[in-house]
């Protein structure tokens, strides 16, 4: 499984179109969406992704997987309200969309792929395929 993320800082392309960004430095917007943080671990028998979603409903979360590619991704929306007898000096809460992929890669069993959402954590669990043992055979000399 290569879970180097599409768009990565191993992205050498993009790393260098980038690199002078301030954006870049300083926040993991990418273009209209912002990147949510990840972990991923790698278990026995399966890997994790956990992603942070803070402010993201459940119904607001899409997990997709098209030709080997991961795809989270969610909304959260600006709530708009009427602010009375003050007004907002600084808003560091983001709002927008987020968006993450990964490349599975084949070892994962895909149709196995499950999802858990809790507390504003993503957490997409993909089964290892079991490695193939190899075959020992006797070969018969004649």
């Amino acid at each position: 499984m290569s879970l180097i993320p599409r768009g990565s800082f191993y992205d050498m392309d993009k790393f260098f179109d980038d690199f002078w960004s301030p954006m870049r430095r300083e926040s993991t917007f990418t273009g209209d969406f912002f990147a949510p943080r990840v972990d991923v671990k790698e278990l026995d028998n399966q890997y994790q992704i956990s992603a942070e979603l803070p402010g993201v409903k459940k119904e607001d979360v899409s997990v997709t997987l098209d030709e080997g590619i991961l795809t989270i991704e969610a909304e959260c929306k600006d709530e708009t309200k009427e602010e009375k007898g003050g007004k907002i000096i600084r808003q560091e809460r983001r709002y927008g969309k987020y968006s993450r992929s990964f490349n599975l890669g084949g070892d994962v069993k895909e149709k196995d792929i499950k999802a858990t959402f809790k507390d504003g954590i993503l957490t997409v669990s993909a089964p290892k395929v079991a490695p193939a043992v190899p075959e020992q055979r006797r070969i018969e000399v004649k």
